[in-house]
């Protein structure tokens, strides 16, 4: 089947599978308690997609074009025998990559082992400060910064590298953690990267006055140490990438606050009860559930209702981005994993 681009003419290739819409950290920029609290009712279990739906699904996108599969959360080491799932996937011709995006708190040895020999190839971990207090109030549910970083040894002793390592930083929460950060994983093969804290959904209390960006993150950096930057590996690849002059490593810079990267976004999303959204900034889904289990639809026919939706996307939220389209409803962050 011939490439399938969106209005832009951006190619399909990278999907985002959201297998849990549960975690167990109350993150101030994702799930803040006062919204997730006790009585918040999270999806029940017939609702989410089951292994075999996603499986189906991982294969549908791979026939138009996909190579990339990133399993998100939500918490993903939440959802039960999520190796399994990941062989399954691993099992689909033309899937090049597993990734994972964790909080890292449910990762040990045994476990990095028991996915990295299910077909996982990379982790990232979310690690948004070095000192416990900093990193007990932005997770709010008291998980020291120890046990990430066990998870981040367990995960490169079970060789799921390159590693990298996700901070979101905003202005007075911990954005003074940006050289500590920085200096701890010089010279770890680990890869740090920055993320502009982005107004995504409607539950964060975003403000553009919060956001860190990229020129001051990069400044603050480069009194500390000369960077040069590095070619990107590939197209659409979201992060700015950098050097140490010194053989001291990589960063990474992501910026679609104020350095946009919509012009070559090549993902698609799919929430854990089957919606696609086709931006992370989307207000409403597309029901795959719907189509997947619907027994008189067939492979091509879902297939083709995928390859029109996304001949038919015109996505580019940040790029667009104003007072008018913040204040829109949005798919929250923790639904779909970013």
């Amino acid at each position: 089947m011939p490439i399938v681009v969106d209005q832009y003419q951006r190619p399909l290739h990278d999907l985002r599978l959201s297998v849990t819409d549960r975690c167990n950290f109350r993150c101030v920029y994702c799930m803040p308690k006062e919204v997730y609290g006790s009585r918040f009712h999270f999806l029940p279990k017939h609702d989410l997609l089951t292994f075999d739906e996603l499986t189906r699904a991982v294969w549908l996108f791979a026939q138009l074009g996909v190579k990339k599969i990133r399993i998100t959360g939500g918490e993903p080491l939440l959802r039960r025998d999520l190796d399994v799932l990941i062989h399954q996937i691993s099992e689909v011709e033309g899937i090049e990559e597993i990734a994972m995006t964790t909080n890292g708190s449910g990762l040990d040895t045994q476990r990095a082992k028991t996915l990295q020999q299910a077909g996982l190839r990379r982790v990232t971990v979310s690690l948004d400060a070095l000192t416990d207090k900093i990193f007990k109030a932005i997770n709010d549910v008291g998980v020291p910064v120890s046990r990430i970083l066990s998870a981040i040894d367990a995960a490169i002793a079970a060789g799921l590298h390159p590693i990298k390592v996700n901070m979101v930083l905003k202005r007075d929460v911990n954005d003074q953690q940006i050289i500590p950060m920085a200096r701890h994983f010089r010279h770890t093969g680990v890869t740090l990267r920055f993320i502009e804290y982005m107004d995504v959904g409607n539950t964060n209390g975003w403000r553009m006055d919060d956001v860190v960006p990229a020129s001051e993150i990069l400044a603050t950096l480069q009194q500390e140490w000369a960077l040069e930057p590095v070619a990107p590996t590939h197209p659409g690849e979201v992060a700015r990438r950098y050097r140490y002059q010194d053989g001291g490593g990589e960063i990474g810079i992501i910026a679609s606050v104020t350095q946009p990267f919509c012009q070559a976004c090549s993902r698609i999303r799919v929430s854990p009860e089957g919606q696609i959204y086709t931006c992370l900034f989307c207000s409403k889904g597309f029901d795959l559930r719907r189509l997947l289990r619907e027994d008189s639809l067939g492979d091509e026919q879902v297939m083709q209702a995928l390859k029109s939706l996304w001949a038919a996307r015109d996505d580019q939220y940040s790029l667009n981005r104003s007072k008018a389209t913040g204040s829109g409803p949005k798919v929250e962050m923790s639904h779909i994993g970013g």
